[in-house]
């Protein structure tokens, strides 16, 4: 419970209508990956149009939904995926300063690959009730 509410919390301004209120933690997750895909897909529409403060605000976006997913993984119920994405989301972390710092595309497509991959195989999961819904790498 408490990792679904600090993913709500660095989702930032969604609204219950959108389906946070009643989605178990897969879901959230999934909800949370989507965003922070928008997010990099804004930020680089952003840099080719030169709206410099625009980008920076997104990648912001990106970062503080980053976080919030590295701080609801459960290192104890989650052993080594846990880690691995841990040690993921740190690395995408750092090329998120790269490009903020220098408009850097290349590794904005980098990380957008990264993440969308990490969002698909979210979406392989089969549906979840909410007693089955905390994944080995999510907190409780």
């Amino acid at each position: 419970m408490r990792s679904t509410l600090r993913a709500r919390d660095s989702y930032g301004s969604i609204q219950a209508s959108t389906g946070v209120a009643g989605a178990n933690d897969a879901m959230l997750i999934q909800m949370l990956f989507d965003g922070l895909l928008d997010s990099l897909s804004a930020a680089r529409g952003h840099i080719q149009h030169g709206a410099i403060r625009e980008k920076g605000a997104q990648i912001s976006r990106a970062c503080r939904i980053i976080l919030g997913l590295q701080s609801a993984l459960d290192f104890e119920r989650g052993g080594e995926i846990a880690r691995n994405l841990d040690e993921l989301y740190g690395y995408v972390t750092r090329r998120l300063v790269r490009v903020n710092a220098h408009n850097d595309l290349e590794a904005l497509d980098e990380v957008f690959g990264l993440m969308r991959d990490i969002r698909d195989a979210w979406q392989t999961l089969p549906a979840m009730t909410v007693e089955t819904a905390r994944p080995l790498a999510v907190a409780n």
